[in-house]
């Protein structure tokens, strides 16, 4: 089968990190890259309860990119297991079903929750976070059938969305409502992720809500807040001009502008988020004031410091852009406002009214309502062997336009 393939390579890594961020060329690069379009064996079923799936449609993921341009922390790296194939938001259609399988038919359309934990790697008895639907915080990444592995997109077993075959457990499987696109559906994983993040802390009306970062996760935050009934001000920090489009079609009221300097941005921020701006003898602005909850979709050292500063005391800021190894954060406003800092990974149980509910099972509630609002964040799709140019539109898109790149696979 046909597959994106990543093997890991210290020389590339340590070329990537030094080189890749001052010369954009390189990112097209056959030498530098990691991934590279290969024919492979598809993978085999691990056990009766598995099925082959053929992806339709599957996401290039933040996370993806970080891997690929070595962006981010090392601290994942002994979760995985080498070569595997990339792609872990996935649409796609059943082909084979195993013969201990139950509830699924050849040609139904499914998306994957892709965590490989204990119930995926039939290990019992199950962790704690297992045990308690976590499997995404699963203990016990690295044993039981299948090789080491967080997700689907990391293991060398069970391939991923960038291939033509995968393998998955049927716990991992989710049906699709036929009035779903396709475009809609792929969007599923990452929706819940979103959802996770907005059910992380309580909000009232009179809040005001500021999201960093208008790329896909930050948009479906957005998204999130308002499919949950959410009725606080949203505020929308955007780099680009469809960014905060797309932020006001799915709920955003106000917006501020992340470029420009520091001392600017500040001030504008500030106006708009009700804080005020103190300059002291060294370093950016002390900031007091603005706002109640922060949701920082980025990331960065950059962001998560602006976040500490622009979020009042109380209820505090929810990490959910993965974070790299951030340097040049001044901690000094976490201590001094009490603020308290949470962290959002992947999906889980979470309160809604009187329900506790799986945020990815949340997502496939919300998207027959959201579907089509969702929807026109998917770009063109491109052909596997298309993908340097996609990569190149996934990391340039204030470029391209494109909130978020996917694959078309098994047409």
């Amino acid at each position: 089968m046909k597959a994106l393939q990543y093997q890991k390579s210290i020389p590339r890594y340590v070329a990537l990190k030094l080189l890749a961020p001052r010369v954009t060329s390189l990112y097209n690069s056959k030498l530098l890259l990691p991934v590279a379009l290969r024919d492979i064996p598809p993978p085999k079923l691990p056990g009766g309860q598995w099925l082959r799936i053929a992806p339709r449609l599957a996401g290039v993921c933040g996370s993806d990119l970080s891997t690929i341009f070595a962006k981010g922390s090392p601290y994942l790296a002994p979760f995985t297991s080498m070569p595997f194939v990339m792609g872990h938001e996935v649409l796609g259609t059943v082909v084979e079903i195993g013969n201990e399988a139950r509830g699924f038919s050849v040609g139904e359309r499914v998306v994957l929750h892709p965590a490989l934990g204990c119930l995926v790697r039939g290990i019992q008895p199950m962790c704690e976070a297992c045990s308690g639907r976590r499997d995404a915080l699963c203990r016990n990444v690295t044993r039981g059938v299948i090789s080491k592995g967080i997700q689907t997109g990391y293991c060398r077993d069970t391939g991923g969305g960038w291939g033509e075959s995968l393998v998955a457990h049927q716990s991992q499987l989710y049906k699709v409502p036929d009035n779903v696109s396709d475009q809609a559906a792929v969007l599923v994983e990452p929706f819940a992720c979103a959802l996770h993040a907005a059910l992380r802390v309580d909000l009232s009306g009179n809040d005001t809500v500021l999201v960093l970062g208008c790329g896909s996760i930050g948009l479906l935050t957005i998204a999130a807040l308002r499919a949950i009934g959410c009725g606080a001000r949203i505020v929308a920090c955007a780099k680009y001009d469809h960014q905060a489009q797309h932020a006001r079609a799915l709920g955003a009221e106000e917006f501020i502008d992340a470029r420009g300097p520091v001392r600017r941005r500040y001030t504008e921020w500030a106006e708009t988020l009700d804080a005020e701006v103190f300059e002291p003898e060294l370093g950016k602005p002390t900031v007091v004031g603005g706002a109640e909850v922060t949701f920082d979709c980025v990331g960065s050292s950059e962001s998560i410091d602006d976040a500490i500063r622009f979020t009042k005391g109380g209820k505090g800021l929810v990490l959910v852009g993965m974070p790299g190894v951030p340097s040049g954060v001044d901690w000094t406003p976490l201590w001094h406002k009490e603020l308290t800092v949470r962290a959002s990974y992947a999906y889980g149980p979470e309160r809604i009214g009187e329900r506790c509910i799986d945020t990815f099972e949340l997502a496939l509630e919300y998207i027959g309502d959201w579907g089509e609002k969702l929807a026109v964040l998917v770009g063109q799709p491109h052909e596997l062997a298309d993908y340097r140019a996609a990569l190149t539109a996934a990391l340039n898109t204030g470029t391209s336009g494109v909130v978020k790149t996917v694959f078309v696979v098994n047409r």
